[in-house]
């Protein structure tokens, strides 16, 4: 089952990867970003945009023949970041690298692109890059490593609701394969990484759950543990660092390790991915959130906003440029967009599992649009 959900996810990315593009695009840019020594670092990155508008895109996609070329075009529409599959939810590594030796080893490690090249290329068209990690959900290292993986009761691997691995977040050797394979990418050239799916498991028979190691350890103070130790490292590469929360996490106690305001503390951003169809009717005063986009990405980010006073993070959206439940068009996105930017967050992610965009979406902002 792990298998053929790894093998569909590849063939999805490619079968569905085209980008859709809008024939209504503003075709307006901004001049390259300025780029700034680190401190830690010997490489120069770019500064972050004052705004950003990015989009996610698939490993599978970027293996393609002039696959990240569609995306770079998308400049002349207003993107200004991409943020590129490094370690995604199958436990794949996009690429191989002497730093997470581990992944090679246990057969994570793919060819799917040059890391160093992928950033030379996107630096010079004036694209800020993020490299996506994903963290505890790992099928792959999950099965070759179970010592690292989170049990049933009789001490085998513990599977989620679609027969995935997850790996312990108590476990100190866990924390340092996503962070050496996250510094492969720092060193390659990335501008940031962003952790993703760093959190406790949230989906299958949860009961059955054993964490070896734990002890007396809390869920929050694990995660923001690893977010302290990751960021340590990476920011001594001179990286930027962020990581993926969801949307509720700044209203609600979800039992999975996700408290804003400490991961706060350490991160350059936090990204709430505020998707409307995710919230249930009523949520937040919104009497239907699907429907109603704007006001509940609006009283969402306010509340993030309220969490990460006083933190170093800024706050960075993933908003909803999917169908799911009902059609998404153009005006649903643009919605979440208006509302994020009234908000007075620092820009906007944009994601689809299939990596495919409108680009009016990513249109800078004017006065009297």
């Amino acid at each position: 089952m792990i298998a053929l959900a790894i093998v569909l996810s590849f063939i999805a990315g490619i079968a569905a990867g085209a980008i859709f593009l809008s024939h209504h695009g503003s075709g307006a840019g901004e001049p390259a970003s300025a780029v700034v020594q680190h401190r830690h670092s010997r490489m120069l990155r770019p500064s972050r945009p004052a705004e950003i508008r990015g989009v996610h895109v698939t490993m599978p996609l970027a293996s393609l023949p002039a696959g990240l070329d569609r995306y770079f075009a998308l400049r002349s529409h207003g993107l200004n970041t991409i943020e590129l599959d490094v370690k995604d939810e199958s436990g794949a590594v996009a690429f191989r690298s002497k730093i997470a030796r581990l992944a090679t080893s246990i057969g994570a490690a793919k060819s799917y692109y040059n890391p160093r090249t992928v950033a030379t290329r996107a630096h010079a068209r004036g694209i800020y890059l993020i490299g996506r990690v994903v963290v505890f959900q790992d099928p792959i290292l999950s099965e070759a490593r179970p010592a690292y993986a989170i049990h049933n009761p009789d001490r085998s691997v513990w599977h989620n609701s679609i027969g995935l691995g997850w790996t312990n977040p108590y476990n100190r050797h866990v924390w340092q394969y996503d962070a050496d394979i996250a510094s492969a990418a720092a060193k390659a050239g990335f501008d940031e990484i962003e952790f993703d799916y760093v959190r406790f498991a949230s989906d299958g028979d949860l009961s059955q759950i054993v964490y070896p190691g734990k002890g007396n350890r809390r869920m929050g103070a694990t995660i923001t543990g690893f977010i302290r130790y990751a960021t340590s490292r990476l920011h001594r590469l001179g990286v930027r660092v962020s990581a993926d929360v969801f949307g509720l996490s700044a209203s609600h106690d979800l039992g999975i390790g996700q408290v804003p305001h400490q991961i706060g503390r350490y991160l350059d951003a936090v990204s709430p991915m505020v998707y409307p169809s995710h919230y249930t009717p009523g949520e937040l005063g919104v009497p239907d959130p699907s429907g109603q986009p704007g006001p509940i990405v609006y009283r969402s980010l306010r509340l993030f906003n309220r969490q990460m006073r006083g933190e170093k993070a800024q706050v960075v959206p993933w908003l909803q440029s999917f169908s799911l439940g009902r059609p998404y068009g153009f005006e649903d996105v643009q919605a979440q967009i208006d509302a994020a930017r009234l908000a007075h967050v620092r820009g906007f992610l944009l994601w689809n599992p299939h990596s495919a965009y409108m680009n009016r979406t990513l249109r800078p902002y004017t006065l009297g649009r």
